[in-house]
């Protein structure tokens, strides 16, 4: 889909504790820093719907698994994917496309490298329901 990059990471082996990558950068995707944080999903539940009109986000998952819808409005066309340490990606969205994404796994934590810093007006939010999908 225009707008979503999907992007392999490395996770290296420490017989202490792996390490798990997230971004440099130099990395495609990389639009500037502007704030990163981290978000809970509880298992089987759904956050969304989510259109950033200037952030792009770049969100890695490096505990549980979470499943990420992303919907282009234009040509009603959805993306799915499922990341989780076995399938350790940093997915990229650009702006103006709806997100929503789902816990998997019993805890979820996902990490979003935002390019922009937060700020409420630039994003706008539906109810679930406005944007029909089947999980």
């Amino acid at each position: 889909m225009d707008g979503v990059i999907l992007t392999p990471l490395k996770q290296i082996y420490n017989p202490k504790g792996n390490i798990f990558h997230a971004m440099k950068n130099s990395d495609i995707g990389y639009l500037g820093f502007g704030e990163a944080y981290f978000s809970i999903i509880d298992q089987n539940k759904i956050k969304g719907w989510k259109k950033h009109t200037k952030m792009t986000l770049n969100l890695i998952v490096p505990i549980g698994e979470i499943e990420f819808i992303i919907y282009n409005e234009k040509n009603k066309d959805f993306f799915s994917v499922k990341l989780s340490k076995n399938n350790y990606q940093r997915l990229t969205v650009s702006p103006n496309l709806w997100m929503a994404f789902r816990g998997i796994g019993e805890y979820n934590m996902l990490l979003n490298l935002a390019s922009i810093e937060h700020d409420p007006n630039e994003a706008v939010n539906v109810d679930l329901d406005k944007i029909k999908y089947e999980w």
